[in-house]
């Protein structure tokens, strides 16, 4: 009985720590916890961007003349996506930065999609059930960053 709680508790504590990427796999959160030469050598964290569908790139952002959506995005920004993309959006250990040329270079449409959709695989959860206009918000804050081909930080952070 003793010997097969033994199994039983090792199993367990082995399927744990597959399920939680305490092995190391391919994955992107593994690359990225491993430092930035590591994540370097994945392509993984903006390829959800070309797998949008046509429809949803072309979408324009309802919000983007508001003057006061921007402020909104980045307070939902700090209690939503910070964590795992960082305060300034520069990237974090769980999320990559929204500053890349990849993400600035998107649609309002392509950023809303994968903020609605989520990346569940890559441990980006979808937010479709934060209302639309938030959303919207929010994209509006992740575009801040560009200015006519270059990137700069946000107004309030400058």
């Amino acid at each position: 009985m003793k010997n097969r709680t033994m199994v039983l508790r090792a199993a367990s504590i082995l399927a744990f720590m597959m399920a939680s990427n305490f092995l190391g796999t391919p994955f992107p959160a593994y690359a990225q916890m491993n430092g930035p030469t590591a994540a370097k050598k994945h392509k993984w964290s903006y390829a959800a961007l070309n797998k949008v569908p046509e429809k949803a790139r072309a979408r324009m952002n309802p919000l983007e003349n508001d003057p006061d959506a921007q402020a909104a995005g980045g307070k939902l920004f700090e209690q939503h996506c910070a964590e795992c993309h960082g305060r300034k959006a520069e990237g974090g250990r769980r999320g990559p930065s929204l500053r890349a040329r990849e993400v600035q270079e998107a649609t309002s449409g392509e950023i809303f999609w994968v903020l609605t959709n989520g990346i569940v695989r890559h441990g980006m959860p979808d937010w479709s059930k934060l209302p639309e206009p938030e959303r919207w918000q929010i994209v509006r804050f992740i575009q801040c960053f560009r200015v006519s081909g270059a990137l700069q930080a946000p107004p309030a952070q400058r």
